[in-house]
């Protein structure tokens, strides 16, 4: 029997549940490189890639004999520790939902069992003149070169997050007034983890409304209540203020009828739920926000001059119809006496969110435009757009009607790409075609390919200042 051949197999399906580990959970569902409570977590997966990266490389196509199989049973000595000291860094700082427990079981048997097989070969290794003996295994060799290059990447993506920075105590945004009773839904995303901490730290009680309300109470060091429902919430409860992030992730999984389905339930679905508790409720909200996004307005064609505004009409486009059901169902709490805020979001920067990944081909020095590089980018620094939702909290009833969550500047995407190869001192060289995203994206490559320019008219005729009005500002500070 070949123990070598059969550990080189195993350490293939390690990269395959690893790959899905890192994809699903760490990026997806968990969103880890957006926690700041993750940073410890990161850093030590940061290391471990490294580690792997070697070892799916130099394991590919080469055997280790003499003192470098030494070598290698202490680069896995290293690697066990690590996993275990990640284990309890883990169980301190978030809850891990069961599908994530079931795949960390999974990989560590498995690497249990590929590491057991090549320390069965370690005396004839041992016995061998010090050095790499060639022995390719044909696909199943690229594969793990593959496997390697890939987890070295994941690293990489893992080690910048680890290093990002607070705000600094003094750039705190603060929501004014008494303090008041606040249900946010999405509390648990990437905007929703920045907005939490300023309302409690304003003085504000806050209850969420999460699919998991448990991991959510976690989240928080117990200083939310969670629930799972709205109707967990009696109509006899007092809330002065909902603000609904809530929605799945866009950008990721393709537009099937089924996901399409999924997002809309998961805003409009949602909202409405949210709307129907209003309705019932003794004593009415005073305000409810909803969060939405510039896909209302469509695309634009490349090279337009044209600026859009709250006014603008909508287009007949899956991502403007998804945020036209979603707020059509907020709007319902009009009925009620409710002034509805309609906040529209642009691209959010921030330690976080998109930006990490569109930073990382130019840190590797591979950036450059995506398409024609001529499509309009709008977007918000994670910053301003707190302090946005604050001056919607404080204009109360005047907040009613659209709100456009953007910059004043809106740049192209090669404009955009320019200023991150800058700011990184990178080159700018390499652009990405159109056909290989669309290939691989499909109908939601729009996102990236397409755009338009929207104002935050509504925001600057109310005297609300940008700390962030530039895009190389918002770099600066970021990177």
């Amino acid at each position: 029997m070949n123990t070598h051949l059969l550990a080189l197999q195993l350490m293939a399906a390690q990269g395959c549940l690893g790959a899905f580990d890192t994809i699903y959970h760490h990026e997806l569902t968990e969103a880890l490189p957006q926690r700041a409570t993750a940073r410890r977590e990161l850093a030590i997966h940061a290391v471990r890639a490294t580690i792997y990266g070697v070892l799916f490389a130099g394991l590919s196509a080469w055997k280790w004999q003499g003192a470098w199989a030494w070598a290698l049973l202490a680069l896995f000595g290293v690697e066990i520790v690590l996993t275990l000291w990640d284990f309890v860094v883990e169980d301190q700082t978030r809850l891990l939902p069961a599908s994530e427990r079931v795949t960390h079981t999974v990989l560590a048997i498995n690497g249990g069992a590929f590491i057991c097989l090549l320390v069965l070969g370690l005396p004839e290794a041992l016995a061998a003149p010090t050095g790499f003996q060639y022995a390719p295994q044909g696909w199943l060799s690229v594969f793990l070169a593959l496997c390697g290059a890939g987890v070295f990447v994941s690293g990489m993506r893992d080690a910048f997050a680890a290093r990002a920075k607070p705000k600094a105590a003094s750039d705190k945004v603060h929501f004014d007034g008494a303090p008041q009773t606040v249900l946010v839904t999405g509390a648990t995303g990437f905007i929703g983890r920045a907005l939490l901490p300023a309302l409690l730290e304003s003085g504000h009680r806050v209850i969420v409304l999460s699919r998991e309300p448990k991991k959510a109470a976690w989240e928080f060091n117990g200083a939310v209540r969670a629930v799972a429902s709205m109707a967990d919430l009696a109509p006899t409860e007092h809330i002065d203020v909902i603000i609904n992030l809530a929605g799945a992730r866009i950008l990721g999984l393709p537009w099937s009828a089924r996901r399409k389905a999924v997002l809309q339930s998961s805003r409009a679905g949602l909202t409405q739920g949210v709307v129907d508790w209003i309705a019932d409720a003794v004593r009415k909200p005073r305000l409810l926000v909803n969060a939405s996004a510039i896909g209302y307005y469509g695309n634009q064609p490349h090279g337009s001059e044209q600026v859009l505004n709250e006014a603008s009409p909508p287009q007949a486009i899956f991502m403007s119809r998804l945020c036209q059901e979603w707020e059509a169902a907020a709007v319902r709490a009009r009925e009620y006496g409710v002034p509805v805020a309609l906040t529209r979001f642009g691209l959010v920067y921030g330690n976080g969110g998109a930006l990490p990944p569109m930073l990382m081909p130019f840190r590797m020095g591979l950036g450059g435009r995506l398409g024609s590089g001529r499509q309009r980018s709008s977007w918000i620094h994670l910053h301003d757009l707190l302090r946005g939702l604050a001056h919607v909290w404080r204009l109360g009833a005047h907040a009613d009607g659209a709100w456009n969550f953007t910059a004043p500047q809106h740049p192209t995407q090669l404009e955009f790409a320019q200023a991150a190869a800058a700011e990184l001192h990178r080159p700018c060289l390499l652009p990405t075609p159109a056909w290989p995203i669309r290939l691989l994206l499909g109908e939601q490559a729009d996102l990236l390919l397409e755009g338009a320019a929207i104002a935050p008219a509504r925001l600057l005729a109310t005297g609300f200042t940008f700390r962030y009005p530039t895009v190389k500002e918002a770099l600066v500070d970021l990177i």
